[in-house]
């Protein structure tokens, strides 16, 4: 069986095609960075004009180059949210519309849910159960998963998710677009000694998150500075290794929470090494397993995707016609 996977969410045209015996075949990725690089941010209605240019010929090149045709199409996943709107339903209907006209089935994905399963497209797969943490530029969730579907919120960001908090502290920095690969590169830097900055929400109970003191904690510290790059560079130091120690605690308390001793790691800011080499610290220590993505696949991706769709379509589970994009929607509701 060939699923073909549609990722449209946010700035990022992705496809691929994964085979329910060879695996994945071929993807094809189109990054938006160097069109919203100018505004310092992402512009949704070029990010969704975007996708309607690059989508059709990434499929078309996609089936070229793993040498199918849409004959060889068996199904269609796509990200039906969240994530912006616009760019949404460009994914949905294209997908729906070639699901219609091949004869085919079509399934919305959870973007989270994709990055969640995201690790199984590795050599060393988990498995089940395992504690999630999924972080990316719109997201920082824990989830406990049972299984496929079975997906339990144990915390969320309750403001910034983190990967926003990096970008939100690199343009502080004076960082281009997106800031945090360039916060990261800049903390290498950095001097470990000067600067304690606090570790949000560790203080109480919970599993919940909040970037946004860390960030204006930043941003009066940096203004306390000649802001050097030397100074620069300590900040961005104090400010990663804060957010990965706070990932690290919160990781710490769902595992033993749960029981579990097995720790999934996705979404866009788990490529970052530092936050790697934490969370694989605190595991060790905890003897536990963690398990990431390799960086290609941390990325939103139609990999991802395709892999999820793919499951879901297993179980057959039925979907209409209508043309739906979710903005909004908890991983632990994929049903509703």
């Amino acid at each position: 069986m060939y699923i073909l996977g549609i990722e449209t969410s946010c700035d990022e045209t992705g496809v691929a095609i994964y085979h329910s015996k060879q695996g994945l075949i071929h993807h094809c990725l189109y990054s938006q960075i160097a069109m919203h690089n100018q505004y310092g941010g992402i512009v949704p209605e070029l990010a969704s004009r975007d996708h309607i240019r690059k989508l059709i010929p990434l499929i078309d090149q996609c089936l070229q180059q793993s040498k199918l045709t849409k004959s060889d199409i068996n199904g269609i996943a796509y990200t039906s949210g969240p994530g912006l709107v616009g760019a949404l339903l460009v994914g949905a209907s294209t997908a729906k519309s070639l699901a219609w006209s091949w004869g085919i089935p079509a399934i919305g994905v959870h973007h989270m849910e994709g990055h969640l399963l995201a690790p199984m497209l590795e050599e060393n797969p988990p498995s089940f159960p395992f504690v999630a943490l999924l972080i990316s530029g719109g997201h920082t969730l824990l989830v406990e998963v049972k299984a496929i579907g079975d997906y339990q919120l144990l915390g969320e960001s309750l403001d910034d998710a983190a990967g926003e908090a990096f970008d939100k502290a690199a343009k502080m920095l004076n960082l281009a677009y997106p800031g945090g690969p360039l916060l990261s590169k800049l903390a290498e830097q950095g001097n470990p000694e000067r600067f304690k900055f606090p570790r949000p929400m560790t203080d109480r109970p919970g599993l919940d998150f909040s970037f946004s003191g860390l960030k204006t904690f930043t941003m009066n510290t940096l203004n306390n500075t000649e802001k050097t790059d030397q100074d620069r560079a300590d900040v961005a130091f104090a400010f990663q290794h804060a957010t990965a120690e706070t990932l690290a605690i919160k990781c710490k308390r769902a595992l033993k929470q749960t029981g579990l001793k097995r720790l999934v790691v996705a979404g866009g800011v788990s490529a970052n090494t530092y936050i790697r080499e934490t969370l694989i610290r605190m595991s060790h220590k905890e003897r536990a397993e963690v398990f990431f993505p390799r960086p290609e696949f941390c990325t939103d991706n139609g990999a991802m995707i395709a892999f999820a769709g793919y499951q879901h379509i297993l179980k057959q589970e039925p979907e209409s016609l209508c043309i739906q994009a979710k903005p909004r929607w908890p991983i632990n509701n994929l049903y509703s």
